[in-house]
């Protein structure tokens, strides 16, 4: 996809970070910071930036030991503290004061850190199927394939295996819409193998129990109030409850909206239609007040 340039920046602990950066429509409004799910990269935002950029500035990282960002010497760094920690010598890299934080899952409680910690910089957010309270169904489900490594000889390969193993994620998907995961997820190694793009080793954390988060998030939703904040459910989703959703709302305030995305479990892709016009009324909120 075009429209991107690539960067790079450190992390505290000597690895080199890479992010996507799609430019926007001058300075007169704040970009979005999207942060991807456990075993996503920057390339999972790619239908949103595909719609957004050239009206939106978008960051898009690769978190540590995802796609072209380092792998750990240390699995247990692969926590959401530590992503906080890479991300704040990012923002300070870019000098980006205000910016409206997108968090798919694991993203979505890095977002929820950030409001936790610094919640002056939020112009708004958008939490993508993920709020303080994790279902263990869900959980369950991803410790199942998280650090499997499987391999394919062919993208079609690929993306059928895919869409074994979420079928009931994404009912409606076609061959089209596996494939284009697919490639959002894999990438061609050196033996021409099709490999899964993350280090293997991030699984050994998340199986840790408390290793989701590390800290009770319902505090840190105090941090969204007064900021427009898309709660996003798809409607299947195993991982995050409509109870939750709905305390998250009663939580922040007037300032949220939430919006089930039918026929979808845990994630949204952020490309349906419900989910799209979600987002442009959020951002129309947000372009509102200034």
């Amino acid at each position: 996809m075009s429209g991107y340039r690539d960067g790079f920046w450190w992390s505290n602990d000597g690895l080199r970070l890479h992010y996507r950066d799609y430019s926007g429509d001058g300075d007169d409004r704040p970009a979005l910071l999207c942060l991807p799910g456990l075993t996503r990269n920057a390339r999972d935002f790619e239908p949103l930036a595909g719609r957004l950029a050239g009206q939106w500035r978008l960051i898009c990282p690769d978190l540590r030991g995802r796609a072209e960002s380092a792998y750990a010497k240390d699995p247990m760094s692969y926590v959401p503290l530590m992503y906080l920690h890479d991300l704040e010598r990012l923002l300070a890299d870019l000098a980006l004061a205000r910016f409206v934080v997108v968090g798919t899952s694991l993203g979505g409680i890095i977002a929820m850190l950030m409001a936790a910690t610094r919640p002056d910089r939020l112009a708004g957010a958008v939490l993508n199927d993920i709020g303080p309270t994790i279902e263990e169904e869900g959980l369950a489900r991803i410790r199942g394939y998280v650090g499997s490594g499987s391999t394919h000889s062919t993208w079609v390969h690929a993306a059928r295996a895919l869409s074994e193993v979420n079928a009931e994620v994404y009912p409606d998907f076609t061959l089209q819409d596996w494939l284009g995961m697919a490639k959002r997820l894999y990438r061609l190694n050196s033996g021409g193998r099709i490999v899964l793009d993350y280090d293997m080793r991030i699984a050994e954390p998340f199986r840790v129990p408390g290793g989701e988060a590390g800290v009770d998030l319902w505090p840190s939703l105090a941090g969204f109030r007064g900021k427009p904040t898309l709660i996003l459910r798809g409607e299947r989703s195993d991982l995050f409850s409509d109870a939750t959703a709905r305390r998250m709302v009663e939580e922040i305030g007037s300032s949220a909206a939430y919006v089930t995305v039918p026929r979808v479990g845990h994630t949204p892709v952020l490309s349906e239609p419900v989910a799209t016009q979600a987002i442009d009324t959020l951002l129309g909120r947000i372009l509102a007040d200034g």
